[in-house]
């Protein structure tokens, strides 16, 4: 997996090399993954257990959820780690994996968060259509049609990774392996390798990003003609998804869509897109829907009864 290759290993300089702030960012980060970890991971069993989150929505949420635990899960462990260690190493194997996943799961969430825009606007737009155009084997289609693209993607992420000559330095002046700075690192003229990371990264964040935003003014639009009642509820929703969207997308568009310059937020962006958007999701989904409310605490009730003893 080396070809013209003399490095077998990278040492990620991490988000700062000052012991005491690396303490710091293990505390957080733990914390923020370990809520991660709850977060999704609740909403994933509720949705799976509860008789009243049938809906494609909830269908959807519930792949959204398992993709943001995925996707905090190929980088805040090693990052969490590495916060305690005096060398950040990663071999090379170990890097592709790691910006095979980061663009797998990434990818996937554009997926899910566009099948979500979806599933509202026919909800909405169309709704006397809505149960024969969104029934189950449909969505079932659409999600494997979602990883399949994803898959292409990261797959085309790690040929061009593969095709990258390195023969030193090995210093990574980030927390995660990418492929941006492993072009910081090739030896040979990477401007081509530039722009088709930005044709296809960049392309996929902010293409989908539009869609999102044009599906969403479409959906408001229309909201015209329904009830108070109506308008209430659907507003609720879809700024539910609006407000993950642009969590999602802004740091996407800002790392993947720009020329190769260096900035230095650069660490602090992509860590609120890999650690900090699937730490808030959950919350946002929770928080403003009252149906999976309802339904993790007629669970937990349930779960509570049925544990008591007799």
């Amino acid at each position: 997996m080396q070809p013209n290759n003399s490095v077998t290993e990278f040492i990620l300089l991490g988000l700062t090399q000052d012991p005491i702030r690396q303490k710091v960012v293990f505390a957080i980060f733990f914390i923020f993954y370990v809520g991660t970890v709850v977060g999704n991971l609740l909403i994933i069993m509720t949705i799976k257990f509860s008789r009243t989150l049938g809906s494609p929505m909830y269908f959807f949420l519930f792949y959204l959820s398992f993709d943001d635990f995925c996707f905090s899960t190929s980088i805040a462990p090693k990052l969490i780690v590495d916060a305690l260690s005096s060398k950040k190493i990663i071999s090379y194997n170990g890097c592709l994996t790691q910006v095979f996943a980061l663009h797998l799961f990434g990818a996937m969430e554009i997926f899910v968060l566009v099948l979500m825009a979806v599933d509202r606007y026919v909800a909405i737009c169309k709704p006397l259509h809505y149960p024969t155009i969104m029934r189950r084997q449909v969505c079932i289609i659409l999600i494997i049609f979602a990883w399949i693209g994803s898959f292409t993607h990261s797959i085309t992420q790690i040929i061009m990774a593969l095709r990258l000559p390195f023969c030193g330095p090995n210093l990574i002046d980030h927390y995660c392996c990418d492929l941006q700075p492993l072009l910081k690192l090739a030896c040979m003229d990477t401007y081509v390798f530039n722009l088709l990371l930005v044709s296809n990264s960049g392309a996929l964040c902010s293409i989908g990003f539009m869609f999102l935003m044009i599906s969403y003014i479409v959906i408001l639009h229309s909201l015209r003609n329904h009830s108070a009642e109506g308008r209430k509820k659907a507003l609720s929703t879809c700024t539910s998804h609006v407000i993950v969207v642009i969590l999602s997308f802004g740091p996407c568009i800002f790392i993947y869509a720009r020329p190769p310059i260096i900035f230095s937020t650069d660490k602090m962006v992509e860590i609120f897109y890999t650690i900090g958007t699937p730490f808030l999701n959950p919350l946002i989904y929770t928080l403003r829907n009252a149906e999976v409310k309802n339904a993790m605490g007629k669970l937990w009730r349930i779960r509570i009864i049925s544990d008591s003893p007799r």
